[in-house]
């Protein structure tokens, strides 16, 4: 713990002593979370110190998975987890980037299918209901109008009627779906919701970074890939593309969130485009 800022290694010291845990790597900070990579009894694990109520409900879904579709919860308590370490050197990332964007889309779609497979245990009581993951979008569209409006009407129409209802990631995306090596492709960082699956295919499309916003192709492929690989269906998965664009740029233009809004507001508006709103 030498090498690590005081700061940080004052955020993961109890959970070091608690969990008989060694340093294996640099910490990493993201907006929501502080992770290190560590070893306990010499095999390689994620101690991950969560700073968003969010990032806390997604530990007790990642118990409920059991390793299956996702790393394994090794140790919980308070805002800490122990994770699985998935040491894969294969990236979505990178494949989207290197002309395989599809092929990566398609591993996507059998994570969240992985995920949302029955469990025999009843799900988690804290997971978030959709309706309220959504409360954001309706005052931003009142504000702003446009697409927002588009996007909180859709909305309002598929929470009152949500379908295959699922314990749901709520952020699948290239950097939360992680190479395990033997295991396969592995999710990491849920958010923890109650909802529609279609909710978790939409957030997919609009991954990595902004540059697929910029090119109108390459989202109308993904469309029709994810739409035929989920059984969702064009028209659907538009849908929820339109609503959760909208959720985003919401989140975004109004503080919640750090990031640029541009991206989601130009794949909000190619749905709309596409559903002749």
């Amino acid at each position: 713990m030498d090498a690590i800022d005081s700061d940080l290694a004052a955020v993961f010291a109890p959970w070091m002593a608690r969990w008989g845990l060694a340093a294996d790597g640099d910490p990493i900070v993201t907006p929501s979370s502080r992770l290190l990579p560590v070893r306990r009894a010499g095999e390689a694990a994620m101690l991950k110190a969560a700073m968003h109520p969010e990032e806390i409900a997604g530990h007790a879904l990642m118990g409920w998975w059991g390793g299956q579709g996702a790393a394994c919860l090794l140790a919980a308590e308070g805002d800490a987890v122990l994770l699985e370490r998935l040491t894969g050197t294969r990236s979505l990332e990178a494949m989207a980037r290197d002309g395989r964007d599809l092929e990566a889309m398609d591993i996507l779609c059998d994570a969240a299918a992985a995920l949302h497979a029955p469990r025999p245990a009843p799900p988690p009581s804290t997971l978030v209901p959709l309706a309220r993951w959504f409360r954001a979008l309706a005052p931003s569209a009142e504000r702003r109008g446009g697409v927002l409006a588009k996007a909180d009407a859709v909305s309002r129409t598929l929470l009152a009627d949500q379908r295959e209802v699922r314990p749901l990631h709520g952020d699948i995306h290239h950097g939360n779906v992680l190479d395990g090596g033997p295991r396969g492709w592995l999710a990491i960082d849920p958010k923890g919701l109650m909802g529609d699956r279609g909710y978790d295919y939409a957030n997919m499309i609009c991954n990595p970074g902004p540059e697929p916003s910029q090119d109108p192709a390459r989202i109308a492929a993904r469309v029709e890939r994810i739409a035929a690989r989920s059984g969702l269906g064009r028209e659907r998965l538009l849908r929820w593309l339109l609503a959760y664009c909208g959720l985003s740029a919401s989140w975004t233009l109004d503080g919640s969130w750090d990031g640029d809004a541009v991206p989601a507001l130009a794949i909000a508006e190619m749905a709309a485009e596409w559903l002749g709103l």
